[in-house]
């Protein structure tokens, strides 16, 4: 792609380098339980994953949270290179091979289904208990975003995850 001089940020915003790919799905089935991390899960529309806790509340901005693959190894060393499982992070979707933050107030589908991001997924304190003393801190910038669910269906484990065009 040739880049004009009159593009406008949101062309910009538009395009993406390659789509990504879900690695991870985690179900927490009840608050600070743990979770269930299956091949496959139902997104229920406007509700959040089939299962988890959240879904059954009614949160209009955060019935699901995503987080970057590869910011699991930058978290890792900034807790001293301790190991970084997705469980311990509490987040729904692992997403790699596309940038999240290029999702964020965006349409993007997961397989059959389709999300908009809504924001960032700041870290909670139980990042300190669940990854040690700075935990916190480790998670600033790395916590990934929120998204509500547009359309349901069925998500699997190497499901393309792709930024819809408005």
């Amino acid at each position: 792609m040739i880049l004009k001089h009159d593009q406008t940020l949101a062309d910009l915003r538009s395009h993406i380098a390659s789509n990504g790919k879900l690695s991870w799905i985690g179900i927490r089935p009840k608050h600070q339980q743990a979770m269930i991390m299956p091949e496959k899960a139902i997104l229920l529309e406007n509700k959040g994953i089939e299962g988890d806790h959240i879904a059954k509340g009614s949160s209009r901005k955060r019935q699901v949270t995503l987080i970057q693959e590869e910011h699991l190894p930058v978290v890792s060393e900034l807790v001293n290179n301790k190991t970084v499982n997705p469980e311990f992070l509490r987040r729904n979707l692992v997403v790699g091979g596309i940038n999240l933050l290029a999702l964020k107030s965006e349409k993007f589908s997961i397989g059959e289904c389709v999300l908009e991001g809504t924001g960032l997924c700041h870290p909670c304190s139980r990042m300190e208990k669940a990854l040690g003393t700075g935990g916190y801190n480790a998670m600033r910038g790395h916590g990934g975003i929120t998204a509500i669910v547009i359309r349901g269906g069925t998500i699997s484990l190497g499901d393309s995850v792709v930024l819809l065009p408005e």
